[in-house]
């Protein structure tokens, strides 16, 4: 099959530290010519892949130092590429939310959006009512809910890949977090939490500019003077087996309809298990009691940390490895590309290109 991924260009690809669509596009597609087909990336250019790439920027928006710069007018130079070349794939593939609708109206039916945001903002009713001819893809069920009327073809879960993270057998003793620091991703319950059962809190995680009158204000407090807290910062991704490895669990505190959330499967690869709050995707990626303890409340978050090394960490990889490893994510998809396919009208010939026998003497004639 010839397939097309066509990523955002905020992020490379894969990003080098924090960065969820273009890293799931990135092992998605290795993932597919890994499986034997033939995959085009369109990305930046410092993009790593296994396909061919298409580079339509020089470099990603969010590394490039200039001081004025337009990620709608990058973005737009992309879809007109891949307009370009349309022709070449059997299916294009976007993580582009809905950028692309209006320059693809007439091959709706060869391409395929995957949804990898929140879908409860106020105007994007009316886009998906507008454009009901594209076929979307969410990443969680729950996800899909404040647009339950839309194209949905299926629900295809991240996946990441399996070699990429060390199982560990046993822990440090730490708990983890990581991610963002946010008001949504609640890293203040997860302090609390640590200082409740006075167990030792690693937390590896990014400041937002937007994000950083809150770190300044609400967490900096709780983390200075608090000797169970070490802030690590960023990191990448050939750090993060360390890391999640080493933890009794890592605590997924959201207060957020989080879409997916990555960094569950990721501690699960290592076989750390999880702590969620029971809110967004979390009750579709944690298996309560096995891959970890999906909570309601900061008293069940304290008693689940608690009992968290209770759980088999063999049995949290296999998990990971049987449901959400890049192999199994491209299979998932693979299938949904097979039904685009499937549903698409059939080309007869022309015609004037038909040769058919006439005569029982097997002369042929052409029929014009």
């Amino acid at each position: 099959m010839k397939i097309a991924q066509v990523t955002p260009l905020y992020e490379a690809v894969p990003p080098k530290l924090y960065g969820g669509t273009e890293r799931v596009v990135a092992h998605l597609t290795d993932a597919l010519v890994d499986l034997g087909h033939e995959v085009t990336l369109f990305a930046s250019a410092e993009a790593r892949t296994k396909a061919r790439l298409i580079p339509v920027r020089d470099q990603a928006i969010r590394l490039d130092p200039a001081p004025l710069k337009s990620d709608l007018a990058s973005h737009m130079t992309m879809l007109s590429e891949v307009l370009s070349r349309a022709d070449d794939f059997d299916v294009i593939h976007f993580h582009t939310d809905m950028i692309h609708f209006p320059f693809f109206e007439r091959l709706a039916d060869k391409t395929l959006t995957t949804l990898h945001g929140r879908l409860d903002m106020k105007d994007l009713p009316e886009v998906y009512e507008r454009w009901p001819q594209f076929g979307l893809v969410s990443i969680s069920d729950h996800q899909r809910r404040p647009l339950a009327f839309a194209n949905w073809q299926a629900t295809v879960h991240h996946g990441m890949p399996a070699e990429q993270y060390v199982f560990s057998p046993k822990s440090d003793g730490y708990l983890a977090f990581l991610g963002r620091i946010s008001p949504e991703k609640r890293p203040d319950r997860a302090i609390e939490i640590a200082t409740k059962l006075g167990k030792r809190l690693k937390m590896a995680a990014k400041v937002d500019a937007a994000d950083k009158v809150y770190f300044e204000t609400k967490i900096r407090p709780m983390i200075e003077g608090n000797p169970l807290i070490e802030f690590i910062g960023e990191i990448g991704d050939h750090q993060k087996s360390e890391f999640l490895g080493g933890a009794e669990a890592l605590l997924f505190p959201i207060d957020w309809p989080e879409p997916f959330g990555l960094v569950m499967i990721e501690a699960m690869a290592c076989g750390t298990p999880v702590v969620a709050f029971r809110c967004g995707s979390t009750t579709e990626i944690i298996e309560d009691g096995a891959t970890g303890f999906l909570v309601d409340t900061l008293e069940q978050a304290v008693a689940a940390a608690d009992r968290a090394s209770l759980l088999d960490r063999e049995a949290i990889r296999a998990r990971f490895e049987l449901r959400f490893s890049a192999t199994a994510m491209a299979r998932r998809y693979l299938d949904v590309y097979g039904d685009l396919l499937a549903k698409r009208p059939f080309a007869a010939p022309a015609m004037d290109d038909v040769v058919v026998p006439l005569r029982e003497d097997r002369s042929f004639a052409a029929i014009a």
